[in-house]
């Protein structure tokens, strides 16, 4: 099955406290075959990198005001007078506060809506076609 992939490598900060954070690398990766999904890679100091997932819809909003709630809260803020997209991921190893540079994730997002506009989602998981197959038998 063929499907497509929008990746964007990008620097986070995670921030361990109002007045220090680190340098994270990380990898945006959207696929049509997960339309529903954003696959978020972050290279920490550990030997793999530390996978989430989550809504794409939920980013799309997080990027324009507070959204998420329990593992993965989103919001736009002013930091250092950029704007910048909080991502707050916990689970249970732990809790992480992320910053993303909002003009990059807006960037990526508007080219994973290019590929799958919103509301065409199910259509890329071919749900009807095998719907209508089963329903032919």
């Amino acid at each position: 099955m063929h499907y497509t992939v929008v990746e964007r490598e990008l620097e986070l900060k995670l921030i361990l406290s109002p007045e220090r954070a680190i340098p994270v690398p990380a990898r945006l990766s959207y696929r049509t075959d997960d339309p529903y999904a954003v696959h978020i890679a972050f290279h920490v100091t550990s030997e793999h990198p530390v996978h989430w997932t989550f809504s794409r819809d939920l980013l799309v909003e997080g990027v324009f005001r507070p959204c998420g709630q329990g593992d993965v809260r989103v919001w736009p803020t002013k930091r250092e007078g950029r704007s910048v997209v909080l991502m707050a991921l916990s689970s249970p190893d732990g809790d992480a506060l992320l910053e993303a540079p909002a003009a990059q994730v807006s960037a990526w997002l508007e080219r994973t809506l290019r590929v799958v506009p919103p509301g065409t989602e199910g259509e890329q998981l071919g749900i009807d076609d095998a719907l209508d197959q089963l329903l032919a038998r």
